[in-house]
This record gives C-alpha cells, structure tokens and sequence, in this order.
C-alpha cells in the first residue's frame, strides 16, 4: 500500500422526505441574552422505521461557547448516529452537546448537528426543548414532495426490464474484503464483528487482509481479530501480504526503501513464510492465501522489497512448495502489471505452486488492465484485486467523513469505489479487497477527531461496500442478465448461489428507474431489496413479487442489493 492515500464516510437513510419543526426551549449561560433565540427541528427524510434529522440553533449569543440542547420524545424514536454533536439518550431524554471540532459559536450565532434515529408506530416532533437550561422560540417549515415516487401495484407477468439470465455462468466468487491495519493495532473483537457479521449494521466482508511482519515478535500481533474473524463470520478468508523479508536478508540490508531478496535467501524466505503459516494454524488461524510479495514495484520510505517477475517465477518455481497449508499468490503488483504474473503463469512447475493472481487497483483501469486477464483464466487461477485506496473527496482532510449525507463523500463512494467493485465483478475477477476496514474514510470509523467519525461504527462507504459483501456470498457464481432500454441507466451484475439470485445495481444517473420489473430465471419465493443513498444505508425497500418477477423502485445516485429466494 501506499500510505499517501486516505479515504472515510457516514451514515443515514431515505425514502420519502417529510420536513417537521417545533418550537423550542433554548438556555444561555448566566449574562448571555436569551431574547430572540431559536432552534429549528427538521425530518429532512423519513423510511420505514427511520429517519434523518437535522437541528439548527440560531440567534446566540457570542458568548456561548459550550452547549448543551435536550429534548423528549413521545413516540418509541430511538437516536442511532450523529455528527458535528456528541448525542446520548436516556429513555426518552436526548441530549446532544457540541464537540470540540465544532469550535467556538459561529460570528452569526448559529449552530448546526444531524443524527439518524428510528420509530415505531409514528414520528412526531419532540415535545420540549432546552439549552443550557434556558427557553426560546421555534418555527415550521412547509412539507416538502416525497424524492422518490411511493411504489405502485406490480404489473403481470410481462417484458421485463432485467432479465437473469443463469443458463450462462462467468467467474465464481471469493469475496469481498478489507485490511487490517498493517503497523498498527488489532481491530478489537466488537469492530471485527461489526466487518465480518451479517446481523443488522454489520458489513459483512469475507476476506480479512494481513500483513505478514518480517519479525515474528510480531506475529500475535492480529491473532484474536482474526481468530474472531474466522469464528463470527460466515466462511472468511485470511489473506497475509509481506511488505518485505527481515533486512540482513535483502541486498540494501534494510526493511525500507526497496532492495531485493538475495538469491542465497531464498530458501530462508520460503521457510519464514511457511513458518509465520505454521505459526498462525496452532492459533486456530489457518491462512487461506499468503501472498510472496505486496507492491514488488514499488519502493518507498516505508517496508518494501523489489522483484522483477522473472524472479517471482523463480522463487514460486524452485521454493513454493516448502510454504504448506496455504496457497501462494503472485504477486500483488501496484496496476496488476502482467509483467510481474505472465511469467510464472507460463512456466508450468511455478504455476502449479500458486493458487491466486493478485493486483493493485492504483493506475490498473488508466493502464487498460481493468479487465478479463485471460491468462489467468486460461489456466484456472482466479485474480483478486488485493487493494485500492482513495479518499479524495475532502480534499486534503475535514471533517466532512463524520456526515453521513456529505455529497462529495458519496458522490467519490458511488463514482469511483463502487463503480470499480462493479467493473471488477464485469471483468470476472474472483475478489475485490479495500484497504484498510477501519479508518475514517473508510468502512468503520476509527473515533479521529479532526474527521469526525465514531470508533467502531459504520460509515456510508462501509454500507455501500456491504450492497456486495454481506449478500454476494463467497461460491456465488456470476451469472448473465439482459436490461430493457428503461433499465440502461443501471449498472447491474447477477449471482446465483445458496438457493438465492442476486442483483447489485447501480444507478450512478440523476433520474430514478421507477417501477422496474426484475425477472428471475425461476418462479421466487420472496424477494428483498435493500438501497443504500446519500441518506440511506442498507435501508430496506418496497418489493412486489409476482411469480418469478419483482417490481422495485431503484433510487437515483444510489446502489442497492435485490434478493432473490428460490
């Protein structure tokens, strides 16, 4: 990995937007005026026990630097995630209180949180307000229309917009992934389960990425997240990257800036390799794929170790068979340069040594190499994309990752991640693994201040990644599909697997897809549709089913999962 690159992402819901204010109490302290103060309350979108909230404080004394807003709730709401606050609830007492990155007032006298939270039965305005223990005024605001049309009575049975077509079969799946932090600390047991888990708010990745020290004091290291892994999730891989060998065995006699394995290590390397394999399966680890080498092409300030492919072939060929109980992977090049996998593609002891092809995503699709690698699939070795990392959006770091309805945090998630994961599943590559799963731009947020994310909880990027992870299963097979003109809009790939089809869509276009009709290759026996938006994460959606077709309403900017039960 290239440590330059960062990314992170939030958290919220959709559907039909609903807009409610209230009036409410505001408090200064001792000396601030109170007089003309406000608070504005506002549903900014409402789903099926859901929704988005967005508070605004206004008219405050400049004086006020510290604040403290209450309110209560009538109706069952439940306050799940907020941002630019620190928000707690005791029955139906909420409290938020502004947080240090928020700084002091603003010039104008405004202040302004979000939160997500969920209800039962209804969702009426709070009841009273306070800050700081004092009163004010409030106002309301006029409902604004529904963003998306509420679904209508499905057709019968007729044309379809996409049209499963499971009679042709591409790539089987591996799975879907994240890294663990490679020089620093071990995920905890609740964030491990928060990746790997399939329950309500987990990911549920498939492939965990480790990194393989040169030093084996370093090697318990990662033992119990990834043991958790393996326990909690549901058929998790372990892939283990090493960035380099111990120094004294490389030509430059460091662990940074590049240098090659000496020829006379080779033997040694294989060893250490199948030793740090031995070492992880008596913890009850077993590591399904170890990689020979992370980035060969690549030589920064950081550990790293040059390769050229010829001598990737040579050391698969002549030692890859000392490294035992796993499979071996070539050889993670920084654009799945074939330069550093066609030679030990093509000679038949090394590739008889190797199980996996495995690339960078970093200049891969700017090089052409997004694509079938036909050599690969000649000879059966299935390519997984073992990282990528971007995080653009903010420019060089705020704290927009900590607002789960941030635009430009979405519009990079949608654009760039997700469209990727999609033209790698087009490309009939078997894995798509993130860089790290833990970090504020990133699947889970890792509690950075200056970014605005809460230690362990999930972000928006980390519920996109989850329309494939948690239901595109590892041994699920791509299958093909037609669409309609109505559907062209859609970025959609098909899987087949545990009795169930699936459909992750894309829809990256300003305009809904509305009513569209999914026929499935048999009669289903329900069907689920989940969407994740700017203001939506994983949130369950209307599905009519109708013999073997469901009718969705399929969001604008938005990827969503349909599930099909046969």
């Amino acid at each position: 990995m290239r440590r330059s690159r960062v990314t992170n992402a939030a958290l919220v819901s959709a559907g039909a937007v609903l807009l409610a204010s209230a009036a409410v109490a505001v408090a200064m302290p001792a000396g601030a005026a109170a007089a003309g103060c406000s608070v504005k309350y506002s549903v900014s979108s409402q789903w099926q026990g859901g929704f988005g909230a967005n508070v605004t404080i206004t008219n405050l004394d400049e004086a006020v630097t510290s604040w403290t807003l209450t309110w209560n709730y009538n109706a069952g709401q439940t306050v799940t995630q907020a941002w630019n606050t620190t928000l707690t609830q005791s029955g139906t007492a909420v409290t938020a209180r502004n947080v240090s990155y928020n700084g002091a007032i603003a010039t104008n006298g405004t202040v302004s949180f979000g939160f997500n939270g969920s209800w039962t039965g209804s969702n009426p305005d709070p009841t009273t307000f306070a800050l700081n223990g004092v009163g004010c005024t409030g106002g309301t605001e006029p409902t604004p229309p529904p963003t998306d049309p509420p679904p209508t009575t499905p057709p019968p049975n007729g044309p379809a917009d996409i049209t499963v077509n499971s009679a042709t079969r591409y790539q089987t799946v591996d799975g879907f992934g994240a890294a663990q932090s490679i020089w620093g600390s071990a995920w905890s047991t609740t964030d491990t389960q928060t990746l790997v888990g399939m329950g309500a708010n987990q990911l549920g990745l498939s492939i965990v990425r480790t990194g393989l020290s040169p030093e084996s004091s370093e090697w318990a290291t990662h033992v119990n997240s990834l043991k958790t892994a393996k326990s909690y999730g549901s058929n998790v891989k372990i892939l283990a990257s090493p960035w380099t060998a111990p120094a004294a065995w490389k030509t430059n006699n460091s662990r940074v800036n590049g240098g090659k394995l000496r020829t006379d290590y080779y033997d040694d390397y294989a060893n250490h390799l199948n030793s740090y394999v031995q070492y992880m399966r008596g913890q009850g680890v077993p590591i399904d794929v170890t990689s020979v080498q992370n980035e060969p092409d690549w030589h920064p300030d950081y550990d790293s170790m040059d390769w050229s492919g010829t001598e990737l072939r040579n050391f698969v060929r002549d030692q890859g068979t000392k490294v035992q109980n796993t499979k071996l992977m070539v050889a993670e090049a920084v654009n799945l340069n074939y330069n550093f996998t066609d030679p030990t593609l093509n000679d038949s002891t090394a590739r008889n040594n190797i199980g996996y092809i495995g690339g960078h995503l970093y200049g891969t699709e700017e090089s052409g190499r997004l694509r079938p690698y036909s050599l690969a699939e000649q000879h059966n070795k299935p390519v997984w994309m073992t990282e990528w990392n971007l995080h653009a959006a903010d420019g060089g770091g705020s704290n927009i990752w900590g607002n789960p309805a941030n635009a430009a945090v979405w519009n990079e998630t949608l654009d760039d991640i997700m469209r990727t994961v999609h033209k790698s599943m087009e490309a009939n590559w078997n894995a798509y693994i993130w860089w790290y799963g833990k970090r504020y731009y990133s699947f889970i947020g890792d509690g950075e201040s200056a970014f605005g994310t809460v230690a362990g909880a999930p972000l928006k990027r980390g519920y996109a990644f989850s329309q494939y992870a948690k239901y595109v299963r590892p041994g699920y097979q791509r299958v093909a599909l037609t669409k309609s003109s109505k559907a062209s809009p859609l970025e959609v790939t098909a899987y087949q697997g545990d009795g169930k089809v699936t459909l992750v869509i894309l829809n990256r276009s300003n305009s809904a897809v509305n009513n569209a009709v999914i026929q499935a290759p048999q009669n289903v026996s329900r069907a689920e549709h989940y969407l994740t938006s700017q203001n939506a994460n994983a949130a369950s959606q209307p599905t009519s089913v109708n013999g073997g077709q469901a009718t969705i309403n399929v969001g604008a900017r938005s990827i969503s999962t349909l599930v099909f039960t046969l």
